[in-house]
Parts: structure tokens; C-alpha cells; sequence
């Protein structure tokens, strides 16, 4: 079992409900379910309140059913931390926020940032693990970080979980929501919490405020993803933290062509790992789905390939159990471990 302590944070965003920002769900109707679903899939391997498992349209899963598989094969510990969810969970969880975001258009996306950054870097600082790894799972969260980066002034272009990155969309978006909050791109330099509560989501201030009472008790942190995570460093970083930043991710979202994953990365002096799973060798439909560019990320992926590589479980193994747990949960059975 390894040592090392993996954090989820779970919440939502109406951002989420714009047409065309998300594929984090089947349907708009259920996207809602989806960090319900990742929470309790890390925790239990099935859900439990959520009515479903979240799958595109086309079978792609959630990322957290690869961060499950993982989890059964390295022995994490887990810890679920709440950031504004719209329905409750049947994981445990340990709340720093507990309204979901707002519209990233309205003139603050997130009103209790300040309240939600202070409680979560409590949460960090309690800690005391030798290592933290931390994901995320909030649908549209690649718009609000979006929104962030452009706030605070840091070139950038995000990922996507559909496999067209509607881009354009989203920087429209993130023009409306500047405007509507009063801000220019990069007038919130230095002011991360401001930054997240004019143009982020809960989730970004979570993690923020995780990651940071975590560092000043010298516990090394993995952030655990892409986008999202990318936005976390930048949050740090002009939250004056200098030292060492690690961002652990998928090579889909490395790969993106939309995105500039390395670039940013490069810019923000993080460094990013990138762990393959090997999708290439099965032709189970959920390798296809995420070699063709769907979801790419999320619920911690990244992190939780790169600690069972750490870990010398061979992807073959996580390919695998992914496939079973997939088969068991989307064909009828039980998939309880």
C-alpha cells in the first residue's frame, strides 16, 4: 500500500449547463450526478445514490472508474472533500463549501471563495501525510479555469472533455463573465482567491487552498489532472508559493492540440508528468472512447496512473481491472470489490 494520501474534490458549477461546454455526463440532465458518482465509484467502486454510472453517449466512462482500478491495485487511502456539490453524495465527505458555483457569467462566480480557500487550507495543513495527490472532478471545469487563467493574466488555452474543444465557445464565455465582474484579462494578477471568486468555480478554490496548507507543512503534492490543475499552479504561483509544483496527468490532455498543456506547464515552472496507460493495445470500447479524444481527464486520472507506474503495477493491470469494473457496473452486476 502506498503511502502517499489521494484527495477528490467534488462539486459543481452552473457553468456546466451551458450548451456545448461539457461532456461530463450522458446528458445535461444528469451531469449533476457526475461528481456524486466519481466520489462514490473511488470510495465503494459503484454508486450508491447516483442513479448511474457516468458514460458519454458513446461509452466512454468517467476518468474515476481508471482512478478506482488503481485504488484496488496500489491500496491509496482516500479522503473525498466537498466543494459545493448540487446533490449529495453516499461517500463520506468533508465539506469546505457547500453552495455549488455559479454561472461563470454572473459577477461572482463564487462568492464564498475566501471562506472555502481558509477552510480548505485548514483541512491541508491537518494533513500531515508524507505525500498528498489531489483530483477533481466538476463538470465545466475547464471553462472556470479558463476564467481564471485569463483573470489572472496567464497565457494559456484549455483542454476539453468533448473531443472537438469548443474553445471558441468557452473563451466567449470567459469575455462574459470578465465583463460582468468587472475584471480585464490579467487585472486580477496576485489576487488568486479574487481571481477564483470572479471568474472560477468551488472546486479551483478547494484544491487551491488544499494544495496550499498542505505545501506549508512541507507535505509534497501531486496535483492530479490537467486544465484544472494547470489553473491550481497558477493560483499558487501568484499566491507567491516558489518552491517545487508537480502536475500529474493523461497523455490526452498532453496531447490535445486545442490545449497548451506543455506551454503553460513550461510557463508556470511545474513539472509535468505524464503517465500512458496503454490504451492502444485492447479495442474495449472504453480505450477507444478515450483515444478518440473523450474525457481525457479528470477525477484524478493523471495522478493515480502515475502512482501505480510509481508503484510498479504494470498498465496491463490497470487496463484490466478498468475493463472488469467497466463490464460489471455497465452490464447489470454488482461491482462491489
Amino acid at each position: 500500500m502506498t503511502d502517499a494520501r489521494f484527495a477528490l474534490v467534488v462539486g459543481t458549477t452552473e457553468t456546466a449547463t451551458i450548451d456545448g461546454i461539457s461532456a461530463a455526463g450522458a446528458a445535461p440532465e444528469v451531469m449533476r450526478y457526475t461528481p456524486v458518482a466519481d466520489a462514490e465509484l473511488l470510495y465503494y467502486g459503484r454508486p450508491t445514490r447516483s442513479p448511474a454510472v457516468p458514460v458519454s453517449p458513446t461509452g466512454c466512462p468517467t476518468p474515476a472508474l481508471v482512478t478506482r482500478a488503481v485504488r484496488e491495485l496500489v491500496g491509496f487511502d482516500p479522503l473525498v472533500v466537498e466543494a459545493g456539490l448540487a446533490e449529495s453524495t453516499g461517500a463520506p465527505t468533508l465539506s469546505v463549501g457547500p453552495t455549488p458555483g455559479r454561472d461563470v457569467r454572473d459577477p461572482e462566480a463564487v462568492p464564498d471563495a475566501p471562506a472555502i480557500v481558509e477552510r480548505a487550507r485548514e483541512v491541508g495543513r491537518s494533513l500531515h501525510d508524507a505525500e498528498l495527490v489531489v483530483g477533481e472532478s466538476v463538470p465545466g471545469g475547464t471553462t472556470t479555469a479558463l476564467g481564471v487563467f485569463e483573470a489572472l493574466g496567464v497565457a494559456d488555452s484549455v483542454s476539453s472533455s468533448l473531443p472537438e474543444n469548443p474553445l471558441s465557445l468557452k473563451r466567449r464565455v470567459v469575455e462574459e463573465s470578465l465583463a460582468a465582474s468587472g475584471a480585464e484579462a490579467g487585472s486580477l494578477a496576485g489576487r488568486p482567491v479574487e481571481a477564483v471568486r470572479a471568474t472560477g468555480d468551488p472546486v479551483l478554490a478547494a484544491v487551491f487552498g488544499l494544495a496550499e496548507g498542505a505545501l506549508a507543512t512541507d507535505t509534497a503534492v501531486t496535483l492530479a489532472g490537467g486544465t484544472q490543475m494547470l489553473a491550481v499552479a497558477a493560483l499558487l504561483r501568484h499566491g507567491g508559493y516558489g518552491g517545487d509544483l508537480t502536475v500529474a496527468t493523461t497523455p490526452f490532455v498532453a496531447a490535445d492540440d486545442s490545449a497548451a498543456t506543455r506551454e503553460t506547464a513550461a510557463a508556470l515552472d511545474v513539472d509535468l508528468v505524464v503517465t500512458d496507460p496503454g490504451f492502444e493495445s485492447s479495442d474495449h470500447v472504453a480505450a477507444e472512447r478515450f483515444l478518440h479524444g473523450e474525457a481525457k481527464e479528470g477525477a484524478g486520472m493523471g495522478g493515480a496512473l502515475a502512482l501505480a507506474d510509481r508503484e510498479g503495477v504494470p498498465m496491463a493491470a490497470v487496463r484490466d481491472r478498468l475493463f472488469e469494473r467497466y463490464d460489471a457496473l455497465l452490464g447489470g452486476e454488482d461491482g462491489a470489490p
